[in-house]
């Protein structure tokens, strides 16, 4: 295993690791067993991408798997070949100097096959740096094109800084459009977005792109936690349960709130629960579960929650942990289901997404989450007395990015080398590749798989 250089500047902030057991004892770390045998590899699909950062498919048959590409273009593969042509190509209004803005995700329309939108998510450059969704449709002449002049903006995120812009995008199974928004930048959450309800930043956002109003391109669903009608007020003979629920400044799209760069977040095809993987601070990364028929209004902690520990760590003056007080700390919003550290286990954690194709039975139910700093993918799957179970599978050379999930539920990942430290111009990094996730034993016959540390 390996850590970049960043993550070696980010040891030295952290002084030395330390461990407190989560405080409901069901938060999964490495070390863990897998309730079954699983054993993985990952076999390479198409390279020479220029950070290629996600992967998306849409359940219309075709079987294409479709790329994005940071700068702001969108590539297919088709027939087990990239076409030469771009899908789209939006590079000209897209900043990407910085490795965390750029072109985020493109997600399709649960009705693809018969309205041809899908939506896009990227940082802007006339906007400086703003977070636009917006949606097209497919071209009516040619399937593996977009049309340009059907862009439709959905939403517009103010961003105050260059980082922590999140941008994943997914439909969950009641068809709404879900968000990951990040906390808008620099560190530590200088804003204390992560708890204020007025600002879409570090948040998921929900909202319904099949309906507008005259002041929004999308409909705010009845059943968001947030959503606070106008109302007299009375003050007396009212619970205080009742006073909870008034959110007056609150943002209607708000599904749930405390998150700090929700990079990654998948719904399991078959429970319909939510996995949030939520990059981290100095110490530790994170991963998320809201499970089905949730009501929404979820705080996961940030920014006085960093996984199961305190934000800021307490440290004495030689830079060493007070376990006393992190004891003793306040403990805010719900605890994730598993946390890694910084110290030996990477520094940027993105979810690959839960197997549940027909396919490979072996990995059915397993959780994958990978780590860009360290290259290490995880399994995480529930035990058979319902425990969190965290076990490393790989430990690879590639820089994990993002993933996607195809028709038949096959997992595709992506990685990029990038440079952290910019600006650059991203045709100037390493080239990265779309890898697919298959047991080890189901491995093609001369096919090229993922290198290992």
């Amino acid at each position: 295993m390996k850590l970049t250089r960043l993550s070696f500047i980010l040891l030295a902030l952290a002084g030395h690791a330390f461990s407190v057991s989560a405080e409901d004892g069901n938060t999964a770390r490495p070390g863990g067993k897998l309730p079954k045998d699983v054993k993985v590899a990952l076999v390479k699909v198409a390279g020479d991408f220029v950070d290629p950062v996600n992967v998306a498919v849409p359940r219309d048959g075709s079987g294409r798997v479709f790329v994005c590409e940071r700068p702001g273009v969108v590539r297919i593969i088709k027939d087990g070949k990239v076409l030469p042509k771009p899908f789209l190509d939006i590079h000209e209004t897209v900043v990407s100097s910085f490795l965390e803005q750029g072109l985020y995700d493109i997600e399709f329309h649960p009705d693809f096959k018969t309205n041809g939108k899908f939506y896009i998510h990227y940082s802007d450059m006339w906007f400086n740096g703003d977070s636009f969704i917006v949606e097209y449709k497919v071209s009516a002449k040619n399937p593996d094109k977009a049309d340009p002049d059907s862009a439709r903006v959905i939403m517009q995120i103010e961003q105050p800084y260059a980082n922590h812009n999140g941008g994943e995008l997914v439909f969950g199974p009641d068809g709404y459009l879900y968000i990951g928004s990040g906390d808008g930048g620099w560190e530590g959450d200088v804003l204390n977005a992560g708890q204020d309800l007025s600002t879409p930043l570090a948040k998921v956002l929900r909202i319904d792109v099949n309906t507008s109003t005259p002041d929004r391109a999308y409909g705010i669903p009845a059943d968001n936690p947030l959503v606070t009608p106008k109302q007299l007020m009375v003050l007396f003979g009212v619970s205080e349960e009742a006073f909870n629920k008034i959110h007056p400044t609150a943002r209607p799209e708000i599904w749930a709130y405390g998150l700090r760069n929700p990079l990654k977040m998948q719904f399991d095809r078959k429970t319909g629960d939510l996995y949030i993987a939520d990059v981290g601070q100095n110490h530790w990364e994170e991963v998320n579960m809201q499970p089905a028929g949730a009501k929404g209004g979820e705080n996961y902690g940030w920014k006085f929650m960093c996984g199961t520990q305190p934000f800021p760590l307490p440290i004495d003056a030689a830079g060493k942990p007070l376990p006393e007080a992190v004891k003793n700390a306040p403990r805010v919003g719900l605890p994730p289901i598993a946390e890694y550290s910084h110290v030996d286990q990477g520094n940027c954690v993105v979810g690959l997404g839960i197997y549940r194709g027909d396919k490979y039975p072996a990995l059915d139910g397993v959780y994958f989450v990978g780590d860009w700093g360290s290259g290490i993918l995880w399994g995480l799957a529930r035990d058979a007395s319902g425990k969190w179970q965290m076990e490393q599978l790989l430990d690879t050379k590639i820089k994990f990015t993002g993933a996607g999930e195809a028709e038949d539920g096959t997992i595709y990942v992506t990685n990029a080398t990038a440079n952290y430290g910019g600006p650059v111009d991203p045709h100037d990094s390493e080239r990265g590749a779309v890898w697919m996730l298959v047991p080890a034993d189901k491995v093609p016959a001369g096919a090229e798989t993922v290198p290992l540390d």
